[in-house]
């Protein structure tokens, strides 16, 4: 028999209600969505109001009813008190601060309402419906616009005493470098879509300063995409980055191979898209700096669900199983 969720994506600029199943075979499936675009509404309780709208919308369109529903999941951006079911004050969510969201919605939809942060609303997802299913011990890399994790540590998400568990991207891994979570030379800085671009903007203007042409570089400035494609078209200095990128990703991984000695990492976004650049100098830094039992038993694999993610993670928590 199939067990209806629901589910909230909750973003900067987007949010999406979610209803899907899992049918008698345990698949997961997303049955319909509704996008609430945030750009326009400023306060956090007139969105949570208009997903919760959507969501009677999305129920009445398919036939559902809600009585029928198992529960609603909500993946954020944190910081937030999962336990207690509260969003605090996330950057890219001005004037959400404190705001008891669970509450809010199970007393609207008086359903069991469950909340995360989206990395690991993301690990909770890849564990049980994607590259990592069948792992006891998984840790999910997000590698997209920032650089978070989320861990599976023996069969169950592990998020900390405080939800501050996986905050991998603000490990330092060098005494200069670029900016990311606040720190120059982070994990971050190094590997997350700001991250690269600044480092490719260094790298660029190096080579420029010493006579190279960079035809693809507009003089303004540079995304991690458009050094990426860059690469994709066979740029030697853009490849030359994102093999540094791989390097820098090799040393954080190492030290996650080393301390939590993980069956999979599964790495999402930009790895998933520029692996075979990243991949070398990663795996030839694992090899010299990883504990080399612990890295060989340790799969390293892109994302499955890919810009299903967010929907999947999302029920994945009304699922419950984690």
């Amino acid at each position: 028999m199939d067990k209806f969720l629901l589910g909230f994506d909750i973003g900067g600029t987007k949010c999406a209600a979610i209803l899907g199943k899992i049918d008698g075979k345990g698949e997961l499936s997303v049955i319909d969505k509704h996008k609430v675009e945030t750009s326009s509404l400023k306060h956090c309780n007139v969105i949570l109001d208009h997903l919760v709208n959507e969501t009677k919308v999305l129920l009445k369109n398919n036939n559902v009813y809600l009585h029928d529903v198992a529960a609603l999941g909500i993946s954020c951006g944190g910081p937030l008190d999962s336990k207690n079911g509260i969003i605090q004050s996330p950057p890219n969510l001005p004037g959400w601060d404190n705001v008891p969201v669970v509450k809010i919605i199970s007393d609207q939809l008086h359903i069991p309402v469950r909340l995360q942060n989206d990395a690991n609303a993301g690990a909770v997802a890849e564990w049980k419906y994607g590259a990592g299913k069948g792992a006891d011990n998984l840790i999910f890399l997000t590698f997209g616009t920032g650089m978070g994790s989320g861990l599976i540590l023996n069969g169950r998400l592990y998020s900390g005493n405080c939800d501050l568990a996986g905050e991998c991207g603000h490990i330092r891994l060098a005494d200069f470098g670029p900016t990311g979570f606040g720190k120059a030379g982070s994990f971050e800085g190094f590997c997350s879509g700001g991250g690269i671009a600044q480092y490719g903007l260094i790298k660029i203007k190096e080579a420029i300063q010493n006579g190279a042409r960079v035809p693809w570089f507009n003089n303004f400035g540079v995304s991690a995409k458009e050094i990426g494609d860059a690469a994709d078209a066979g740029d030697p200095l853009a490849i030359k980055i994102y093999s540094d990128v791989g390097g820098y990703l090799g040393r954080a991984l190492s030290v996650m191979i080393d301390l939590l000695n993980p069956d999979v990492i599964v790495i999402g976004s930009i790895f998933a898209r520029s692996e075979k650049f990243i991949r070398p100098a990663m795996a030839e830094v694992i090899a010299r700096e990883a504990i080399p039992a612990a890295a060989a038993h340790c799969r390293i694999v892109p994302a499955k669900l890919g810009e299903a993610i967010g929907d999947i993670a999302a029920l994945s928590l009304a699922a419950g199983e984690y």
